[in-house]
């Protein structure tokens, strides 16, 4: 949380506006994909539940309706029990994402993770969910050929843009690392 925004934005924003905001750079959301967030959305018609996975229909696009607020963001319990968030912007703080990612999964053996969840911003038009790149890593036992393998589908699974921040070129090399 301390990377996010300055002083006025971190006692100011909300998660909420972070999520309606829908833009890929956005550092809160990787955390709620690879937590499996559920968004609840209020108006006139009543509550609905949508999973945050579900939420993002393009860039900057989402499935909120013009008379609908988000009213909660629930986030399932247990947690798991490895966690990891990395950003990669200009600064330490006050910097809009070049790379964000969240990672979790739990840890059935000693040499292996289970449930994982690896989750991306500023890789494409919306936040991702890597599920090919989950799925090997959880395939087989952790070793520097597995992190290898799982650095290269990453490079080829995600799609980033060349602006004013970075270039698709460094965000593949950093989101693969």
């Amino acid at each position: 949380a301390a990377t996010i925004g300055a002083a006025q934005i971190q006692n100011r924003a909300t998660i909420g506006g972070n999520i309606a905001n829908a833009s890929p750079a956005g550092d809160s959301l990787p955390v709620l994909l690879a937590l499996g967030a559920l968004l609840v959305l209020a108006g006139p018609s009543g509550e609905r539940v949508v999973p945050y996975n579900g939420f993002h229909t393009g860039y900057r696009k989402t499935v909120l309706g013009e008379d609908e607020l988000i009213e909660r963001v629930l986030i399932p319990l247990p947690a798991p029990t490895v966690q990891i968030f990395r950003k990669d912007g200009a600064r330490a703080a006050q910097a809009i994402s070049k790379v964000v990612v969240a990672f979790a999964s739990d840890r059935p053996a000693e040499h292996s993770l289970g449930n994982v969840r690896l989750a991306m911003g500023s890789v494409a038009p919306v936040p991702m969910r890597l599920r090919e790149v989950e799925s090997l890593i959880e395939s087989e036992p952790l070793t520097r050929d597995l992190a290898d393998r799982a650095a290269a589908l990453v490079e080829t699974t995600i799609t980033p843009i060349d602006d004013v921040r970075s270039t698709a070129l460094y965000r593949r090399h950093v989101a693969g690392r």
